[in-house]
């Protein structure tokens, strides 16, 4: 199948020879998205954009990687709106509770779910995330882009039986896409050519770490590292995604 600009992400991911090509797009897209909240396109200026930011707001993993990301200026002033509406948010909720007449016993009764509490406003709050939410939108396209891909391009499916597979926890999102968008037949081929790579690729992984403990044996000091010297790492990864090696992801200057 022809190379188009939304199948160039997953293709150049496999190509990469990562240990799982999802965690490779899954950085991607959100180095791509914390350049677009704070680099050089100065996007937090515009109206619309810190609109949806201050609704939003950022989780604290995404509030930690944008204080490493660098810009002071853009992280003020997203910080400043998004107080400026959340105090907004606070006081018709602090409001609520004050207006609330006092009973002979028991002022705050127990809510129906039909009627928020407080701190279900305030958890609420807790894992709303601006980034979070645009990366989940595009993450879920690669996924049905790459089950497209897998049921029409032989080419990639052959790129994909020649990989090291996934880390688990993509590999259960891929498989949930599978399940919901591939006839039977398709479903079937798909995990009889998945399964046995996963298989394959965790217990290549074992093997690596495996010899990592033994290297550390006196008797093998002298013997070869083979694959183990990243195992660590990659045995992290494959285990539940991500790069726990990476440094924090900056600003270019």
């Amino acid at each position: 199948m022809k190379e188009k600009l939304y199948t160039i992400p997953l293709n150049d991911a496999l190509d990469a020879g990562d240990e799982c090509p999802l965690c490779f797009c899954q950085r991607k897209i959100e180095q791509d998205l914390m350049d677009f909240v704070l680099g050089h396109s100065a996007s937090y200026m515009e109206a619309d954009i810190r609109e949806m930011t201050d609704k939003a707001g950022f989780c604290r993993e995404h509030f930690k990687k944008m204080y490493d990301y660098g810009n002071t200026l853009g992280n003020a002033w997203i910080l400043k709106t998004h107080y400026i509406r959340t105090i907004d948010e606070m006081k018709r909720e602090f409001a609520k509770v004050a207006s609330e007449k006092p009973a002979a016993k028991g002022r705050f009764k127990k809510k129906s779910e039909s009627t928020p509490s407080l701190g279900a406003w305030i958890k609420s709050k807790e894992h709303s995330c601006y980034i979070c939410n645009q990366f989940q939108d595009t993450y879920h396209r690669y996924l049905d882009t790459f089950v497209y891909l897998w049921a029409r391009d032989e080419e990639f499916r052959q790129k994909v039986k020649a990989s090291k597979g996934f880390c688990l926890q993509h590999f259960g999102d891929l498989c949930l896409q599978a399940e919901t968008q591939l006839k039977e037949a398709s479903l079937g081929e798909f995990y009889d050519a998945l399964l046995p790579l996963m298989e394959e690729n965790m217990n290549r992984m074992k093997e690596d770490i495996s010899w990592l403990v033994e290297k550390f044996d006196y008797c093998n000091k002298d013997a070869d590292w083979k694959n183990s010297r990243d195992a660590i790492q990659r045995g992290m990864q494959k285990m539940k995604g991500g790069y726990p090696a990476d440094a924090p992801y900056v600003m270019q200057k």
